[in-house]
């Protein structure tokens, strides 16, 4: 009986619906080394590419870079200062991201704050099917919550659906990216056989022609070196073919220090750097005004096992460190959370919050892998995406204005109280109480007596309701009906012709 009066109470004291689809930052952005440190930092990774040069296996981009008088030896690319400030010169400050339905579309800039689920997981895990490889069944259902969890703003493509054979799999995500969300498209470049398929395939369900989809970016992919010093076969090709059809690459070395990266903050930095500024020089030769975006992800690795760690205290400096190289070039600039957590326990979750905070401070302009990340990237899971999305929530509340109160009806609820008596039935109070602060999407802010009476659930399992729950409401957009038909027959149709095999490298 208590039990339903106390969710007749909730559900008197419901607060209205609070929006996180415009979210912005709540902090000035931090520092951790000197203006004059960045400004040598740029200048050393200009002098490096000069002097050193920087591997890229694809023939086609080496002839690129030939034709702007950079050094070619063998695999080997030197790039002259001039060419790559010349490069920065032409990229765009603010990008335009079309959504799959228009009431998404962002603003990508320097006061831009955007969140992405995990991406790149090969497994997928909750709490009722247990760790697995990633199906096209999964897949689905991380698409569907992204659409319905309101503070996720670009889409990611996670858990890899392995039970799709490679050949019609960038088919099958595409096609459930259009079919079941609005929001911004992200996709794998995988060659440029895949890549035009994706790219036939948007057009299709959007009706537009490639003029317009050249001239709007629809789609973003994350371009990653193989630190250090190497573009390969297929990243390359990603650069050329994205610049070329006007849709923006998001450069990213995954530079881990004391790994594939040198061990101090201030060399893995310079080797992102290095390797960023090539990238983007690369797409910028490709095209002039080509949309790119800066990418950090540098962390350090576990150096007893070499395994990557996140949501460290380097994993911090270095997101903040990004940030002002960066903004010292111009560009509005990614970065990432993530856990190297084995499960969504007070580990995986501290890691993940303290990365995303770290990223707040260092006010990115996308963070991916900001919900359901484990094992350093290995795993998405599902409780975790839900917990994950509550921190993301509360950092949201920081740069929203609940109201626009005046002190002068403050001070009226303060006379109108005795000393040491309460302000609960304050009027002051009772005209606001339902909307004054944040109401927990996953948190049980019961005392214990409550929580055991309401069956003592930890985190995770309220977690595992929620998004099940979820599931159970999703229901598609009507705008997304309407691509969905449209695209139908040609994914069909690439289907049936074989689809196409990613680029080998």
């Amino acid at each position: 009986m208590r039990g339903k009066k106390r969710d007749k109470m909730k559900a008197a004291q419901a607060p209205d619906i609070v929006s996180y689809h415009n979210v912005t930052h709540p902090f000035t952005p931090q520092t951790h080394f000197s203006d004059e440190k960045i400004a040598e930092l740029h200048e050393t990774a200009l002098e490096a590419l000069e002097t050193l040069g920087i591997t890229f296996l694809l023939p086609e981009a080496r002839e690129i870079f030939a034709k702007s008088d950079a050094i070619i030896t063998g695999e080997n690319v030197k790039i002259s200062k001039e060419i790559v400030r010349h490069a920065l010169s032409q990229c765009p400050k603010s990008i335009k991201l079309s959504a799959l339905a228009p009431d998404y579309d962002k603003i990508y800039d320097k006061n831009s704050l955007l969140f992405a689920p995990a991406g790149g997981c090969p497994n997928i895990s909750d709490r009722l099917r247990g760790r697995r490889p990633g199906d096209g069944k999964s897949f689905t259902e991380a698409v569907k919550l992204t659409q319905m969890m309101d503070i996720m703003h670009v889409q990611s493509v996670a858990p890899e659906p392995q039970d799709i054979p490679l050949h019609l799999r960038h088919i099958f995500m595409t096609q459930t990216q259009i079919s079941h969300c609005d929001k911004i498209m992200s996709v794998y470049a995988r060659g440029s056989a895949q890549t035009m398929q994706i790219f036939e395939m948007i057009t299709t369900a959007l009706a537009i022609d490639e003029a317009h989809f050249t001239a709007n970016p629809h789609a973003l992919t994350i371009v990653n070196s193989n630190s250090p010093r190497i573009f390969d076969k297929s990243m390359s090709q990603a650069l050329i073919d994205f610049a070329k059809y006007g849709q923006m690459s998001v450069i990213t070395p995954f530079c881990l220090a004391g790994a594939m990266a040198p061990i101090t903050i201030e060399g893995a930095l310079l080797l992102q750097h290095i390797e960023v500024l090539a990238g983007i020089t690369l797409a910028q030769l490709v095209r002039a005004g080509a949309p790119v975006s800066y990418g950090g992800f540098a962390s350090n690795v576990d150096m007893r096992s070499g395994a990557p760690a996140f949501g460290t205290p380097e994993h911090i400096k270095m997101q903040i460190v990004s940030g002002q190289l960066a903004r010292h070039i111009g560009l509005p600039w990614r970065s990432a959370a993530g856990s190297a957590a084995n499960c969504g326990d007070a580990q995986g979750n501290l890691e993940n919050t303290n990365a995303i905070w770290g990223a707040l401070v260092a006010n990115a302009n996308l963070v991916l892998h900001a919900a359901g990340w484990l094992e350093g990237g290995l795993t998405f899971d599902f409780e975790k995406f839900i917990t994950d999305c509550e921190a993301l929530q509360i950092a949201a509340e920081i740069g929203l204005s609940r109201s626009d109160d005046k002190l002068q009806d403050a001070l009226l609820a303060i006379k109108a109280t005795q000393p040491g008596g309460h302000f609960f039935d304050n009027p002051h109070t009772m005209s606001r109480y339902k909307n004054a602060f944040y109401t927990p999407l996953n948190a049980d802010l019961s005392n214990y007596g409550a929580w055991q009476e309401s069956g003592s659930l930890r985190a995770d399992q309220r977690a595992s309701e929620i998004w099940r729950s979820l599931m159970k409401e999703y229901k598609p957009s009507t705008s997304a009906e309407v691509r969905a038909e449209r695209l139908a027959p040609l994914a069909e149709k690439f289907r049936t012709t074989g689809g196409a095999m990613p680029m080998v490298d």
